[in-house]
């Protein structure tokens, strides 16, 4: 009962104090800091530890809790390619972290309009190619991230595989966008976060002079062959809903292991809410069940 209680409060308080912001009409810098200072309700557990630190030439944010496992998960965090940063998105790394063990690594990498593509995917591969130099065998590689940071952890372990590359033991994506074209998006009956004007345009600040449906951009148009194992999580709730179904139907249709988790009732990046909402939590407990599964030894 209370955490039905819970879910409502939180959806309304998504709908009403995040949604609007989210608006193509107002300023990417001013939306970078609202959007910041609204993170700071998802909150890390209790005996987090965060470190700045560089992989791969890449500033990053390290997040430990309790010993270090043999392993090490690339969190690619979610913003419309636009916003967002290591910073904001320190309660689904630490609560991660906690979940599977093993120290997570978020970079900070580039953002548009400053930075269009491919900037970040370049900076996500910078930040991989790193950790294979620190020693970390591929397998024991996790690469995770959260909307757009779902959708470049897949364009990531697609440019890893087509240059020869290590790929990495699994991936696991929550709320991924993986079709900036928007040529089916979902329309739900309520959608407490996004708004498709608002991604229509972090869409053309992030494409830049490239199309839209280029398969690292929009990698539901692409080779999904080869890729390591794959978690899909998303929301009944919300437009990207179609992104996440498609992205399952092509990797599963084209060979690879595949689990796609619809979370009926709740919203885009939910898992934001982990160690509030018990849903969320045990969201992030089945990505790090899906990490160990897919470990080396």
């Amino acid at each position: 009962m209370l955490q039905t209680v819970l879910e409502t409060g939180l959806r309304q308080t998504m709908s009403r104090l995040i949604r609007p912001w989210l608006h193509p009409a107002i300023p990417v810098p001013l939306q970078r800091s609202i959007v910041a200072q609204a993170y700071r309700s998802s909150v890390p557990p209790r005996g987090c530890r965060f470190s700045k630190m560089t992989v791969g030439g890449i500033r990053a944010t390290r997040t430990d809790f309790g010993d270090a496992g043999p392993g090490v998960v690339l969190y690619l965090h979610g913003g419309g390619y636009i916003i967002g940063s290591p910073s904001t998105h320190r309660g689904i790394t630490g609560h991660l972290a906690k979940a599977c063990g093993w120290p997570i690594i978020a970079p900070d990498y580039r953002l548009a309009p400053e930075h269009p593509f491919p900037a970040a995917l370049d900076d996500a591969e910078a930040a991989y190619d790193g950790l294979l130099r620190d020693g970390y065998n591929p397998e024991n590689i996790a690469v995770a991230g959260d909307s757009a940071g779902g959708g470049l952890t897949v364009a990531l372990a697609m440019k890893l595989r087509d240059g020869g590359k290590p790929v990495p033991g699994s991936l696991a994506v929550m709320s991924p966008w993986v079709d900036l074209s928007h040529q089916r998006l979902y329309s739900p009956e309520r959608e407490p976060v996004l708004q498709a004007r608002w991604i229509d345009k972090a869409a053309r600040l992030y494409c830049g002079s490239e199309a839209p449906i280029h398969p690292l951009i929009s990698p539901v148009f692409g080779d999904l062959s080869g890729l390591p194992p794959l978690l899909i999580q998303v929301g009944s709730e919300e437009i990207l809903l179609n992104d996440a179904q498609r992205l399952a139907e092509a990797a599963t249709r084209q060979g690879n292991e595949t689990t796609l988790e619809i979370f009926n009732s709740l919203w885009h990046v939910f898992q934001v809410h982990a160690g509030q909402l018990d849903r969320a939590t045990d969201a992030l407990n089945d990505v790090a069940a899906h990490i160990s599964q897919h470990r080396a030894g």
